[in-house]
């Protein structure tokens, strides 16, 4: 069994839960950190709004619904019973109508010689029908019809008081719902917005400083002079961002003195190697002082190759720069030494590049390419972000398992195609280097030719 099984085994059904749980966030939740502070911000809310409008604004609405459908089943009962308990004459009748509307604001109509209607359609759910109907069956105690939808703001009930009689109630709908909880409900939403509206504003001023971090430290890793960078927000984001300015310094120090000391030791080193060639050219020609020389200009190979890999971009400044032409002076360059490269992809393509170094990375993985293969193709596109480079060949390739050996500084066996032209192998581990410098990155893969593909891809 694997450690990872091991290790998958040892975890709870609360822990794997838990796991795939994040998972999910990770799955679903934006990339961002705006995003994900307002989430943090909102979600919360919106529950908790959610939950008070299910269970604190129902409950109201509810409670309110059957006190007020309680109290007209009453007045409404009241009123039947006075009439039953009256003479029953037209008189005792319209005085109780006008009682019923004046005070009750009940709105009783009678009607004589009719019975009541069919029964209306329900409504999928009504609180004031369920009440109104129960208190009214509780407390009147005879048939009746009830209509809660076909009169806008009134409902319509309509009981059977004696044969042939129907008392019709149009009951404002104020007098059986809760008339203020659209009111209460609206002010909940209101509130809730202006929280959202003051919390998107807040995170977005807390959330600036650390974006402008994160935009200089990419700026200062794809070797680019953004903008003034000024510390700003928080004390942990501000104590981030000194601290990323200090490194910077050290940084640019670093790279600054180690640039000093290579341009002395080179200065010194080719000057000794000057007199070599000088001494070696009065001596004359012969087998032995050929191979001398022979032995100078290898060594003076060897040297440009430690101190280019050493050097690595120079500290230059990325600038905008046309790729196309650079492949077509690269063309130039191997059509000059006699072998052949052709060019592919698009034209016209620019981005941001440090001009030397870049030409210098290209130029080596040209060169490896052209060593184990005599065709060669190389071609540049912008794709979802990235400059990608490509540099195929019709050579033997490489194994899969070697692919992350060959930018290994000075491996210099032939198959591991990492030599440069001083044939320190450094080439592949120099072009690496670079495309580090630039933000990017360096792949091996199968291509069309039969032989490898550098991939190169540069954020632009």
């Amino acid at each position: 069994m694997s450690k990872k099984s091991e290790d998958q085994n040892k975890h709870t059904p609360a822990q794997t839960l838990w796991w795939r749980f994040n998972r999910f966030l990770e799955h679903h939740l934006p990339e961002g950190l705006y995003p994900r502070s307002l989430i943090i911000v909102i979600a919360p809310m919106v529950l908790l709004q959610s939950f008070t409008v299910y269970f604190v604004l129902e409950q109201h609405w509810s409670e309110v619904t059957k006190r007020l459908s309680r109290a007209v089943a009453r007045d409404m009962a009241a009123i039947i019973a006075v009439y039953e308990f009256s003479d029953k004459s037209e008189t005792t009748l319209a005085k109780l109508v006008k009682i019923s509307n004046q005070h009750m604001k009940l709105g009783l109509t009678t009607e004589r010689k009719t019975d009541l209607p069919a029964l209306a359609p329900k409504p999928y759910f009504s609180l004031v029908e369920k009440k109104l109907s129960k208190y009214i069956g509780n407390r009147v105690k005879k048939p009746f019809w009830m209509d809660t939808i076909s009169k806008a703001e009134f409902v319509d009930v309509r009981v059977q008081v004696d044969k042939g009689l129907i008392f019709r109630f149009l009951i404002p709908e104020e007098r059986v719902s809760a008339s203020q909880t659209i009111v209460l409900l609206a002010s909940m939403l209101g509130s809730s917005l202006i929280l959202i509206v003051v919390a998107i504003v807040f995170l977005r001023k807390q959330i600036r400083p650390i974006v402008r971090l994160a935009d200089a430290a990419k700026d200062f890793g794809l070797g680019r002079e953004g903008e003034a960078f000024q510390p700003s927000g928080a004390t942990e984001v501000k104590s981030a961002a000194y601290a990323f300015l200090n490194m910077k310094k050290r940084i640019a120090r670093h790279v600054e003195q180690r640039t000093a000391m290579l341009a002395g030791v080179s200065h010194d080193l080719r000057t000794i190697l000057t007199r070599f060639k000088l001494e070696l050219a009065f001596l004359g020609e012969n087998k032995s002082v050929d191979a001398l020389k022979e032995d100078v200009d290898e060594m003076q190979g060897m040297l440009e190759g430690y101190m280019a890999f050493v050097k690595g971009d120079g500290g230059e400044i990325s600038q905008d720069h046309e790729i196309s032409q650079v492949f077509r002076n690269i063309q130039t360059q191997v059509i000059r030494s006699g072998k052949h490269i052709r060019l592919i992809g698009e034209t016209g393509v620019r981005a941001r590049v440090k001009p030397d170094s870049f030409k210098r990375m290209v130029v080596n993985l040209v060169a490896n390419a052209l060593r184990f293969g005599d065709q060669v193709e190389l071609g540049a596109v912008v794709e979802g972000g990235l400059l990608v480079i490509t540099v195929d060949d019709n050579g033997p390739g490489i194994a899969v398992d070697d692919r992350e050996d060959v930018f290994r500084p000075f491996v210099r066996l032939d198959e591991a195609r990492n030599l440069d032209s001083s044939g320190t192998g450094l080439g592949l581990a120099i072009a690496l280097d670079i495309a580090h410098s630039h933000g990017g990155n360096i792949t091996l893969e199968d291509c069309s030719l039969g032989g490898l593909r550098v991939r190169v891809e540069i954020p632009v």
